[in-house]
């Protein structure tokens, strides 16, 4: 199926890819990167759950793929990342409700 998003665009995600232009700044992210991923206070395995939700809620197919590639192998199973995904939508859904607050604020101001 032809999309705007290219799958095999995600191998460009290098340092021959888009870190080309740049090499000292790919290297950097790409310390920060795996530094990030690295177990910590969470495992590599909780963080890629956030990630796959974050992913949805900004709307990455890139980063949808990559991750739900690498949780699958990480042994989750559909059931906790779709969970993850829906809670990233409540998060998004509730963000875009609470401000609708500034638009009531506006109508309340008018209305006086």
């Amino acid at each position: 199926m032809d999309t705007y998003y290219n799958p095999a665009d995600l191998a460009k995600f290098s340092a021959d890819g888009v870190g080309a232009g740049a090499p000292e700044l790919w290297d950097k992210y790409m310390a920060y990167y795996g530094a990030v991923f690295q177990d910590g206070a969470l495992t590599a395995r909780e963080k890629s759950l956030i990630a796959v939700a974050v992913a949805a809620a900004v709307q990455c197919p890139y980063c949808i793929d990559a991750y739900t590639s690498g949780l699958l192998e990480k042994g989750c199973d559909e059931a906790e990342i779709i969970e993850a995904i829906h809670v990233a939508n409540a998060i998004r859904g509730g963000a875009s409700l609470v401000h609708g607050v500034q638009a009531k604020n506006i109508i309340e101001d008018n209305e006086l």
